[in-house]
């Protein structure tokens, strides 16, 4: 919304009640509203040029949004999906992710898909933040795999600026891109280096992935924080790196690397007291 704004457009959020104001710039004119709210939606999206959908996108109302796009009669789209379409996995968000890919890919208007990896960087994002806040506190750090899966996250203001850009580059009409992070590692790498950042000591734990599955089945039916699932558990021992060159060569897509982003990211904790 930021960008936006500073390049000289005017920005309308539709946001589900309770409203949070303080996390949105205050030029941005706020609707409360729903998104199954088809006929609503459709009166919103007449008054405007383009629309850039952040919201889930596989289970949220993929047909009811599509069908608002196409009533007001919206020229321009961005919609944001999600790199975990290509998963090996029997993954319950696959299929769903897919059909709604493919209602945004039958648009009337000129559509763009952008699919980010490993999303970090926003406060209180469950990821790197997550990582990082865990190993702060715990001195052990199982590693699935022994960590060998690669990793490839991106930064919440990197994918920002892709949607901006993508929305504004008629290069990217009815188009899908991956939107990766700078830098694909393996997950051991980005714990070795968060470790260095916290200046404490850790015991790396390199376990198989059959018995962390099962610690993870039986963890997930106690309903005990944190929450980890025989998924998550599986995704981490895939490789999770993505070239982002369609969007590099169609509007110089240039992601920091998670190396800065983490450093960045730690030093931000810390200076507001949530890591020591």
């Amino acid at each position: 919304m930021c960008e936006l704004q500073r390049r000289g457009h005017s920005v309308v959020a539709l946001v589900r009640p309770p409203v949070e104001r303080p996390s949105l710039p205050a030029a941005v004119e706020i609707v409360t509203g729903d998104l199954a709210d088809a006929p609503a939606l459709a009166r919103l999206l007449r008054r405007c040029d383009a629309y850039v959908h952040v919201a889930s996108l596989g289970f949220g109302h993929a047909g009811v949004i599509t069908q608002a796009v196409d009533e007001a009669s919206v020229p321009r789209s961005v919609f944001f999906s999600s790199t975990s379409i290509y998963t090996k996995l029997p993954a319950a968000s696959k299929a769903p992710r897919l059909a709604a890919e493919k209602r945004v890919q039958g648009l009337r208007s000129a559509w763009t898909i952008l699919r980010p990896t490993m999303i970090y960087g926003a406060a209180g994002d469950r990821n790197m933040e997550r990582l990082i806040r865990f190993m702060a506190r715990s001195p052990v750090v199982p590693l699935p795999g022994a960590g060998r899966g690669l990793v490839q996250p991106v930064h919440v203001d990197d994918l920002g600026r892709a949607a901006v850009d993508a929305l504004l580059c008629g290069k990217t009409h009815h188009r899908t891109y991956e939107l990766s992070g700078g830098e694909a590692s393996p997950l051991r790498d980005v714990v070795q280096h968060i470790h260095g950042l916290l200046g404490r000591r850790h015991l790396v734990l390199a376990l198989p992935i059959p018995p962390m599955v099962l610690a993870a089945r039986a963890w997930s039916a106690l309903r005990l924080p944190p929450r980890v699932t025989p998924e998550q558990i599986l995704r981490l021992a895939e490789d999770k790196a993505y070239s982002f060159e369609a969007a590099r060569a169609d509007w110089g897509y240039a992601p920091r690397s998670w190396r800065v982003g983490l450093t960045a990211e730690v030093a931000t904790l810390r200076g507001s007291g949530h890591i020591h």
